[in-house]
């Protein structure tokens, strides 16, 4: 159940295209504690593809304990006891398997590890992991009912059901640690830490890494830089959100890049939740959320050849 497409859909005639962000207006950072959040959120959305949330239910001191832990696991070489199962797709994936975008033959210069309650993990990062996972899931379920509550009447009667009851009962959602290793000067000419895509699933939910180097692509074809202050919940659009609301929701491309000076020493870690409804629920007249997914995960294995 990988996130990473690096397709992205047209939007449909049920959509309009996504306004272009002004400098004046760059991601700014909406306080979940608001009034007015739900909609300021969406908003951000649906303009830029991202929103940053402040004062969010997800404890820092447990994110910051999951970026330690985790830190100290892929320092260690028991790491490869955990390698990936080759049909389920959980545990660890060494920087030599890691995925290319599609179009690209050039692998991003990360390792990472998929987990799901279902699924493998050492034994002593286990709980914690799981206790995220779980609060993380449950917020981004009410975020997927901010999404619904804010849709236009046209775009809402394109839902097949409630957008958070898509997710009950599901065991798609992946959550992936990602760890950006530091920088050798021996990498693939043109590689990076995670090269332009767009997200498979419905919404990605992600705490600000411990470094900076997420971008995200703006109309203009520049890149902006997303906030990645400590504390900081950022979450953007996948093509399954794209497809489930006619294009009205636009699935954004994002990308990691390669630090520079004296910051090429560092790790990155990184903690994104890949919000995956159950394989059944419809999307569209041409997808279920099932059949969405192995077309997309097909194209990357092309991509990999």
């Amino acid at each position: 159940m990988w996130p990473f497409s690096g397709t992205m859909l047209a939007p449909t005639e049920t959509g309009t295209d996504p306004i272009a962000m002004s400098n004046e207006n760059k991601l700014k950072a909406v306080d979940y504690k608001d009034a007015d959040a739900p909609a300021r959120f969406v908003e951000s959305l649906r303009t830029t593809g991202f929103g940053v949330l402040v004062n969010h239910p997800l404890p820092q001191v447990m994110v910051d304990s999951i970026y330690t832990n985790w830190q100290a696991f892929f320092d260690n070489e028991e790491k490869n006891n955990y390698q990936f199962d080759t049909i389920r797709y959980d545990g660890f994936f060494p920087a030599q398997q890691a995925e290319a975008a599609k179009g690209r033959k050039v692998r991003d210069i990360k390792e990472y590890y998929h987990f799901y309650p279902w699924g493998q993990c050492p034994a002593a990062l286990r709980d914690e992991l799981l206790d995220y996972y779980t609060v993380a899931g449950n917020l981004a379920s009410e975020l997927l009912g901010w999404v619904e509550a804010q849709s236009p009447a046209d775009v809402k009667s394109l839902y097949s059901e409630p957008l958070p009851s898509m997710m009950h009962g599901s065991e798609q959602s992946l959550l992936r640690v990602l760890h950006y290793p530091p920088l050798q000067g021996d990498e693939v000419p043109d590689a990076i830490r995670a090269s332009a895509h767009e997200d498979i699933n419905l919404l990605t939910v992600l705490p600000a890494a411990n470094e900076p180097g997420l971008q995200v692509k703006q109309r203009d074809g520049t890149w902006l830089d997303v906030p990645c202050d400590f504390g900081n919940l950022i979450v953007n659009i996948g093509d399954m959100l794209q497809e489930v609301s006619g294009g009205y929701f636009p699935s954004t491309t994002h990308r990691v890049i390669n630090p520079d000076g004296a910051k090429q020493n560092r790790s990155r870690i990184s903690l994104p939740l890949f919000l995956h409804p159950r394989p059944e629920v419809v999307l569209s007249e041409r997808y279920t959320a099932g059949s969405y997914l192995q077309e997309r995960l097909a194209e990357l294995r092309e991509a990999e050849e």
